[in-house]
């Protein structure tokens, strides 16, 4: 899965004039007209598609609830809810044996 939030270097809780800001930044530094880095053309199209992404709030919020889902936000923290929930469904059932 691709992180738009990272294609724009912002963290999840950024806002909307934030993510316009990082991609103004971005797609400056990015632009194949301006960028002498052989990557600069998929750099480029990487900062567009998180914008658009990103700055649409239907597109943001799907994209921050599959993100959500694939664990990207806080993995540590999402898989500790899972196996907690595990042990707590599981243990009681093996002590009461």
């Amino acid at each position: 899965m691709i992180d738009h939030y990272a294609a724009l270097g912002l963290g999840s809780a950024a806002s909307l004039a934030d993510i316009k800001k990082a991609f103004r930044q971005q797609a400056s530094l990015h632009h194949p007209d301006k960028s002498t880095a052989t990557n600069a053309a998929t750099r480029f199209q990487a900062v567009q598609k998180a914008y658009e992404v990103l700055s649409d709030p239907a597109l943001r919020q799907a994209y921050d609830d599959n993100r959500r889902r694939n664990l990207l936000d806080d993995p540590l923290e999402t898989a500790q809810a899972i196996w907690q929930a595990y042990f707590q469904n599981i243990l009681p059932a093996h002590t009461a044996h």
